[in-house]
């Protein structure tokens, strides 16, 4: 079996070296670094939107082609209150709090997510369109 003999390091490997550590640093910092970021809601019903930032207090009504059906935001979380469905699925899927994560009730058409990040600059109240 042979073995390699170790070349010692050059300036340039070094270099490299300290490089990729700053680049790693830098990239890690400027993804965890800003505490302010906030996640919105955005509520999808039949001809209506409506968005809020994550810490909202509010319930609003969705009016479907079943009936309405009511998001509450409180604490963080949001969650389909009640819904004229009969499956109630989107009543016991509980509360969301994450980027990323969603809920819907198909048959009544209201879409419920949690999405994008909102700064300290831009935070919104309540909008609808």
């Amino acid at each position: 079996m042979a073995f390699m003999k170790m070349l010692p390091l050059t300036v340039v490997d070094y270099l490299v070296i300290i490089l990729s550590v700053a680049v790693t640093g830098f990239s890690a910092f400027a993804v965890y670094a800003n505490p302010k970021i906030d996640a919105s809601i955005t509520i999808e019903g039949v001809g209506s939107s409506w968005f809020f930032p994550l810490n909202s207090e509010e319930m609003v009504t969705v009016s479907g082609p079943l009936g309405d059906t009511v998001v509450q935001m409180k604490g963080g979380q949001v969650r389909i209150l009640s819904s004229p469905c009969v499956n109630q699925t989107c009543v016991s899927a509980g509360a969301i709090s994450r980027h990323g994560q969603w809920l819907a009730c198909l048959p009544n058409e209201v879409f419920v997510s949690i999405e994008g990040i909102v700064t300290q600059e831009q935070e919104l109240d309540a909008l609808s369109w």
